[in-house]
């Protein structure tokens, strides 16, 4: 087994909403080691967006322990996580969030402003990461004139440029057509397979699912499933 990327302990997660207590999350233990590609599935309000949200650390737990990458994340302030946001963790959504009067590249060079990157470097990855998920020569291209796959691939470029150690992806397909689904899907394959990248990813699409090595349902706030399948070759 490859050393566990994700460490998470009897993590819980609950809001107090007035007189109303919600556990979002329950007790939820589990390990994603480096280079897995897990899809997590489950029924709104199952709890597998607050568990996303968790491990990307855009929110904290109530108690329970979530390790990244041996760190204690759930200990960290809020300035610290942001920080690891930025330089560990790429966010892939469901509505791209791309800037629509910024061209490809300068969209992809947005997350490095907030490093102590040289100007030309900024550039030079921004055109990497747009070669690497096959968008070389629509760099100038604004998002008015891509397609809604090419937008996902911009999106997932940017996500890339800060070379995290993992990618979250929250519903990547749920804009696309089933055709453009595969191929952003097979792009996730190959950043997988050839590149080592760890993919978590949310979906409620099945179809989409067979795409993971690893498949985790959660249901009223704990993992009901964590299945292991072959995944597309």
């Amino acid at each position: 087994m490859s050393q566990a990327l994700i460490e998470v302990r009897d993590l819980w997660k609950v809001y107090e909403l007035g007189d109303v207590r919600v556990e979002a999350l329950r007790g939820v233990s589990l390990d994603i080691a480096k280079g897995e590609l897990v899809a997590v599935m489950g029924a709104s309000g199952s709890g597998k967006s607050t568990f996303m949200n968790l491990i990307g650390c855009l929110d904290r737990p109530t108690r329970g322990i979530y390790r990244l990458e041996g760190t204690d994340v759930s200990t960290l302030s809020s300035d610290a996580r942001a920080t690891i946001r930025n330089q560990q963790i790429g966010f892939v959504f469901q509505s791209f969030n791309l800037i629509a009067r910024t061209t490809a590249v300068e969209n992809v060079e947005l997350p490095l402003f907030y490093g102590d990157i040289p100007i030309g470097d900024q550039r030079r990855r921004a055109l990497q990461a747009l070669a690497a998920v096959g968008l070389g020569g629509r760099e100038s291209h604004l998002p008015s004139q891509l397609s809604g796959g090419q937008q996902q691939r911009v999106a997932i470029a940017r996500a890339l440029v800060n070379q995290p150690s993992m990618l979250l992806a929250d519903e990547p397909t749920g804009n696309l057509d089933s055709r453009t689904s595969s191929e952003i899907m097979e792009l996730f394959r190959q950043l997988n397979v050839q590149q080592g990248i760890t993919i978590v990813l949310v979906t409620h699409e099945p179809d989409i699912a067979e795409w993971a090595r690893r498949v985790i349902t959660f249901r009223d706030g704990e993992v009901m499933t964590d299945v292991a399948q072959k995944g597309r070759q």
